[in-house]
């Protein structure tokens, strides 16, 4: 191996930690989240997290069943579910960018992701 080789490697070994450094950073920022809840691959709610939502409950009704889904400081879970297994009840919450809950007999998807720039919301879009 060359010091060119050397030289390379190092290099590649610094610019890969920037990048995961900036990644790790961006993708467990408190700042700009939002939940996407979808039931059969339509987003049915948008919801803002805020400290002054803590503890409000919100009813996911379609015809496939029915989940509530509770607000907690920088988190949310399911509280309820009509399914037989009960999973996304016994996920607990989830808070960070990526992480998800899913109901597959409810056909629902509950996801925390990070606000693109452009995109305006309310609290809770409904």
């Amino acid at each position: 191996m060359t010091k060119g080789d050397k030289l390379l490697v190092v290099l590649v070994v610094i610019l890969s930690f920037t990048a995961m450094g900036y990644i790790r950073r961006q993708a467990f920022s408190k700042n700009g989240i939002y939940i996407s809840v979808q039931v059969a691959g339509e987003e049915v709610k948008r919801i803002i997290l805020d400290s002054k939502l803590v503890g409000t409950r919100i009813p996911i009704q379609s015809k496939y069943g029915y989940n509530l889904i509770e607000l907690g400081d920088n988190s949310i879970r399911v509280i309820e579910a009509d399914c037989p297994d009960k999973i996304d009840v016994k996920k607990g919450p989830i808070s960070r960018i990526g992480e998800t809950i899913v109901c597959l007999p409810n056909r629902m998807v509950i996801e925390i992701k990070g606000i693109e720039e452009d995109t305006e919301m309310d609290i809770i879009n409904r």
